[in-house]
């Protein structure tokens, strides 16, 4: 039997462990991953475009667990009645192949996005950070603000997204949690005063959600909507101006905001910050860049984290995925005392 935390549980999960302390711990487990990082297996996700989005796979393992995620991107279904992302994912043990424990990963991903975002941000923004604009208020955006509060107590908050019911909504849902929240007219008018910039935009297509003129010495930008070729959110300039740091190259080359610049362009791998073998931050006026797209050893600590945290509880259901019969060797068995039917 294989262990579930479906939409309805995973919903009850967070509502009642709350958004902020699932952030806060699920950064440990990152941390702890991304400082082992060379023990996990890796390759860029295995993407599937069309004219529509993308439906990508994100496979990794720790030669002791076995992790995946099935992922759409589909900027133009909010139109359509649909969400732009949908995920679900997997772990299964090494030693027999056997799948272990599923999760719905809509909601996960979104936890895990904004608990990557945060960890990043409270190694490379300045200690004294204490405004965040925000550039898109979509689905992602009140998962971030949560994110910032748990790891840096950012309270303060400008939005700024072209849709304003978009706007009203994030104000809706975040303004009776305690933030201070400026809805912006426009993008320069959201900037006034950010010590951190989040970009996070669904069009695909190559925007500049920001210029460079637009980029202060010593921000940190927090570059989430850049996730598949030919989607960027960032002038050029930026980029070259700034430190940029990358979960994986080879993926982050393809599909960040890095994809514009030369394929040799000098990054920083995050996981070698963590484990000192690489600077953050190393002055008050570096520009620093988290260039994020999601990668999936993320996916591998969120989903341990979320079975760690649900073991035990009826939060967890069981489903019978595994043809398993008595003589391993005689699957037939299963099937061949049955009756035909009619």
């Amino acid at each position: 039997m294989v262990q579930l935390v479906n939409v309805t549980n995973m919903a009850r999960w967070i509502q009642r462990e709350s958004v902020e302390k699932i952030i806060g711990e699920m950064i440990e487990y990152l941390e702890r991953d991304f400082k082992r990082w060379e023990k996990f297996d890796k390759i860029a996700r295995v993407a599937s475009h069309t004219p529509f989005g993308v439906i990508e796979l994100m496979p990794t393992s720790d030669g002791e667990e076995y992790s995946f995620k099935y992922v759409n991107g589909h900027p133009s279904n909010p139109a359509r009645g649909f969400q732009t992302v949908t995920a679900y994912g997997m772990l299964a043990d090494v030693d027999n192949g056997y799948p272990t424990f599923m999760a719905e990963m809509t909601l996960l991903t979104a936890l895990r996005t904004a608990a990557v975002s945060a960890m990043v941000a409270r190694k490379l923004a300045r200690p004294d950070s204490r405004k965040m604009a925000m550039i898109g208020s979509g689905s992602q955006s009140e998962f971030q603000a949560l994110g910032f509060r748990a790891a840096m107590g950012i309270e303060d908050l400008a939005i700024f997204d072209t849709d304003p019911a978009a706007m009203e909504k994030f104000r809706r849902n975040m303004e009776p949690l305690g933030f201070r929240i400026h809805l912006a007219s426009s993008v320069d008018e959201a900037l006034e005063g950010a010590d951190i910039i989040t970009t996070c935009t669904a069009d695909k297509a190559q925007n500049k959600i920001l210029a460079r003129h637009q980029v202060k010495p010593g921000v940190h930008l927090n570059a989430v909507g850049g996730d598949c070729p030919g989607k960027t959110e960032l002038e050029e300039q930026i980029v070259r101006d700034s430190t940029v740091f990358v979960e994986f190259p080879p993926q982050t080359r393809i599909e960040g905001e890095i994809q514009q610049v030369e394929p040799d362009f000098p990054v920083v791998e995050f996981w070698k910050v963590l484990t000192g073998e690489e600077p953050g931050r190393q002055s008050d006026e570096e520009i620093t860049l988290f260039d994020s797209v999601g990668f999936a050893i993320s996916d591998f600590s969120a989903l341990r984290y979320l079975r760690d945290s649900t073991a035990g509880t009826e939060l967890q259901d069981f489903i019978e995925l595994i043809a398993e019969p008595e003589d391993p060797k005689d699957l037939f068995s299963l099937v061949g005392s049955l009756k035909p039917v009619g």
